[in-house]
């Protein structure tokens, strides 16, 4: 069938990927739909809440674009950002910062960045720009920081100099305490709000003694947390129960989320994660809601036992959007806000690890409707995606690619 075809032609190129399809069937939207994309055998025989909450049906582009390296000569990178001019800032685990332009001149590295333990899933990680970069230069960033007790996910800020060469009067203003001598499962990712704050994701350090963590108020793992440009508790967060509650808290029970984006037409704020084995998840996060983990989820211990009581749905938590088992291991997220591709707008574009590729999933009054793999040719692990200022979009991997996806070229003669 042709679906088929057009999976074989997609695997069998390498630099450049068009889309492209004649089928008849479709979703309503404009997307050519067929099966669901993936086909290997879950994890689990846990039934979905719900409908299309995994394994929908696959849609493919069928406006033609392309792909290309932009360079090859990044190390590790994790998180990327678009400047107003259209040159990316780019966050490499190691520690440093560099600027890449479109046509992969890769700059010197940053210097004045604070010390990072980049062992294991840390480093340098996510970063974002004051809304007001243009006027103050501000940078804002996630790492793994050196601490008494072990480590822990902390936020930085710092002004871009003029010349570009260092990051001035860097400051921490937020660590997610408590700290622990785990290497694991960081979050690590940081977006402005509409409001001006700060939205952080961070992980529940992975271990067992630190796993419950994440449903306690009184910790910041395995939270959304929001913050001012200060540091603070933002204005307006929910309030949770409990004498001990941190007031930074956004929403609870998260595993470790690598992905946070606004919806451009809401504003609601959509995360990713990691899950065990199976139950990698998409959330429509809600202040003060509490997603689950480690009560319930659709994965299992990578052992094969069973997670807590085995149990996928519980009064008072929330359920994922939608879930992958087999895992995707999803990371860094962005909504398409061009209109180069008018099939991906208000699409979410999700970067892959494990799977080596890019999702696309179709999203239709807050329920996934279809989905889409990319790249799945280039046998890179995805780590970040973001839409540049020309309306292309732009992901990194951890072998050090810089990836242009846009329009194919002759398509805008």
């Amino acid at each position: 069938m042709k679906i088929k075809n057009y999976l074989f032609i997609l695997a069998a190129m390498s630099a450049i990927v068009f889309s492209c399809s004649d089928d008849d069937d479709g979703d309503g939207n404009g997307n050519q739909t067929g099966p669901p994309v993936e086909t290997l055998p879950a994890n689990t025989d846990y039934e979905p809440a719900f409908e299309g909450q995994t394994r929908i049906d696959g849609v493919i582009t069928t406006t033609d674009y392309e792909s290309r390296i932009v360079t090859s000569n990044l190390d590790a990178p994790w998180g990327v950002t678009s400047l107003p001019d259209g040159r990316l800032l780019i966050t490499e685990k190691a520690g440093n910062m560099r600027i890449v332009t479109t046509t992969g001149t890769v700059s010197g590295a940053i210097t004045g960045i604070p010390a990072v333990n980049a062992a294991g899933q840390g480093g340098l990680l996510g970063l974002c720009l004051d809304p007001q970069f243009a006027a103050n230069r501000m940078v804002y960033w996630a790492f793994s920081e050196n601490v008494s007790g072990g480590t822990l996910t902390a936020v930085a800020k710092g002004r871009l100099a003029d010349d570009e060469k260092s990051i001035e009067n860097a400051t921490v203003i937020y660590r997610a305490n408590p700290a622990y001598p785990s290497d694991l499962h960081y979050g690590g990712r940081l977006i402005f709000d509409r409001a001006g704050n700060l939205f952080i994701s961070t992980g529940e350090r992975s271990v067992l003694p630190t796993r419950p963590l994440a449903q306690s108020v009184e910790a910041a793992l395995g939270k959304i947390i929001r913050i001012t440009t200060d540091g603070q508790p933002a204005s307006g967060n929910p309030t949770f129960s409990g004498s001990g509650a941190l007031p930074e808290l956004y929403s609870i029970g998260h595993r470790n989320p690598q992905g946070i984006a606004l919806h451009p037409e809401t504003g609601d704020l959509w995360q990713a994660e990691h899950g065990p084995r199976g139950g990698d998840e998409l959330n429509r996060v809600r202040a003060g809601a509490n997603y689950g983990w480690p009560t319930i989820t659709y994965g299992i211990e990578y052992s094969g036992e069973t997670i807590g009581d085995g149990i996928q749905q519980k009064d008072g938590m929330e359920q994922p959007v939608y879930y992958w088992d087999p895992v995707i291991s999803p990371s860094g997220i962005t909504f398409y806000q061009g209109n180069r591709v008018p099939e991906w707008k208000n699409n979410l574009f999700i970067s892959s690890l494990s799977a080596k590729h890019i999702i696309r999933l179709v999203i239709d009054d807050n329920r996934v409707v279809g989905e889409e793999r990319l790249l799945a040719s280039e046998g890179q692990r995805f780590r970040d995606i973001t839409q540049g200022t020309d309306n292309a979009l732009y992901a990194i991997t951890d072998e050090g690619r810089l990836y242009r996806i846009d329009i194919k070229t002759d398509a805008q003669d």
